[in-house]
């Protein structure tokens, strides 16, 4: 990045797709949106065509339908990292870290709820309004589920948090889980109703496509640069330009390739694998659950009725790669990880095999905080998904856009209360404790 005198400031790198993701090799070929290829006018320009670039352009035109709105997407819809998504719209934290439920802590988890109540709010209506059946949108709720005694005395902590803040869930001993699993190898669950499953690439696309004029959805255009221009933001792409008053930075990690938040941002990809086709009678248990580990950076577990036959989803391992890419054969290896995990998970489908392997990305910070608010004058940042991707960058995409046109929400209300990320320790010591806390993390949570 540059940035002078004229605020110019210049992508350092652009996205780069990380394996073929299986929801979107699952779906039908789609035609994607013409590249700009023209000097255009708009009052706001959305760098970043996932979670939150859409989220914030729903809300725009919800909240003023003749904005003229420019969204650019570097590659094709839902071939990103939101197309690389488990699929969980989630509106209760996976846990509630204080032993005497302080009033602060308390506090916390009721902002939480309300971020992503607000994301799964938008994602209904959408859904609602364009007739997105249950294999797109599917509000059937989730399972954790464990594996161990510590992932079992967690949950049982778990459920009595809920239940202190009032919150409907359902916990469920070995048999139990058993019978929705078809698994032995879990030796209980929690159920919690509020969640959200769905195909995460099919619904980033189904998103695109019901976008309302003026908003304009640009595909295969890279904003390669942005620099201050009168009382906006001329913005340059490889074949066109567009002179916005505002600009919404939700490009996740890749923020940090414009210059903002440098040495705050960890860039953290998760890699899952999705099975071949299988006979669901080789299978008991229901056809169609999504489950989170009991434990933080356990495995991740979902099958997914096709229509044809079901497959299962395992999702497990984490690096960090500060250059924002990973290569084919870490793909491999966490693949290799996969296998075992799902082996030992369903013995009854020896010889499946996994059809597809990917990886996606992750912008993670310190203190657990999003990469949010106005960054320069008229540019905002939704950023910092800190995991939860579906859930934490839809709410910060609607947030970014009430911010942009003034309007006051409790949504924008928790984010104004929200720290900023706080700056990373310097080079190698960063990476080395990324890697180490990685490392731990994943130990800690053993066969989970």
């Amino acid at each position: 990045m540059s940035r002078g005198a004229k605020n110019v400031f210049v992508a350092s790198r652009l996205p780069k797709r990380a394996g073929v993701s299986g929801w979107v090799a699952t779906l039908p070929p789609r035609r994607p949106r013409p590249a700009l290829s023209e000097a255009i006018l708009a009052d706001v320009a959305i760098i970043g065509g996932g979670f939150a670039g859409l989220s914030a352009a729903h809300r725009l035109s919800q909240l003023d339908p003749t904005l003229r709105v420019a969204l650019f997407e570097a590659g094709i819809v839902g071939e990103g990292p939101a197309g690389a998504n488990s699929g969980f719209i989630i509106d209760l934290p996976h846990e509630v870290s204080s032993d005497d439920f302080s009033g602060e802590s308390e506090g916390k988890f009721r902002d939480s709820v309300l971020l992503q109540r607000s994301a799964i709010a938008l994602a209904s209506q959408l859904a609602s309004e364009n007739g997105w059946g249950e294999a797109l949108f599917d509000p059937c709720g989730r399972y954790s589920i464990a594996m161990s005694e510590e992932g079992d005395r967690h949950l049982e902590a778990y459920s009595q948090q809920l239940s202190k803040m009032g919150e409907a869930h359902r916990l469920l001993k070995g048999k139990e889980i058993e019978a929705v699993t078809g698994s032995k190898a879990f030796t209980s669950g929690l159920f919690s109703p509020g969640t959200v499953i769905i195909q995460p690439a099919a619904y980033v696309r189904s998103a695109a496509e019901c976008l309302k004029a003026p908003v304009r959805l640009y595909e295969r255009t890279p904003v390669l640069s942005f620099e201050r221009s009168g009382d906006g933001w001329l913005l340059k792409t490889p074949h066109g330009s567009v002179q916005a008053a505002k600009i919404i930075l939700a490009n996740n990690g890749h923020a940090e390739s414009f210059g903002f938040f440098r040495r705050r941002l960890l860039h953290v990809f998760t890699y899952a694998s999705m099975t071949e086709e299988f006979d669901p009678a080789r299978l008991g248990g229901d056809r169609k659950w999504a489950a989170t580990p009991a434990l933080p950076m356990g495995t991740t577990v979902r099958r997914i009725n096709t229509g044809g036959g079901d497959r299962i989803l395992i999702r497990s391992r984490y690096s960090y790669n500060p250059g924002i890419e990973i290569t084919d054969a870490a793909i491999r290896s966490a693949g290799g990880l996969h296998d075992r995990k799902f082996a030992h998970r369903f013995p009854a489908l020896a010889g499946v095999g996994m059809q597809y392997r990917w990886g996606g990305a992750m912008a993670l910070t310190h203190n657990h905080v999003p990469a949010f608010g106005e960054i320069e004058r008229g540019v905002f940042a939704a950023c910092g998904c800190n995991g939860l991707g579906a859930s934490n960058s839809t709410a910060a995409g609607m947030a970014a856009a009430e911010r942009v046109l003034g309007h006051q929400s409790e949504l924008v209300g928790v984010y104004s209360r929200l720290a900023a990320p706080v700056l990373l320790p310097p080079q190698p010591l960063t990476t080395i404790g990324a890697k180490i806390h990685l490392a731990w993390r994943e130990w800690r949570a053993g066969t989970e």
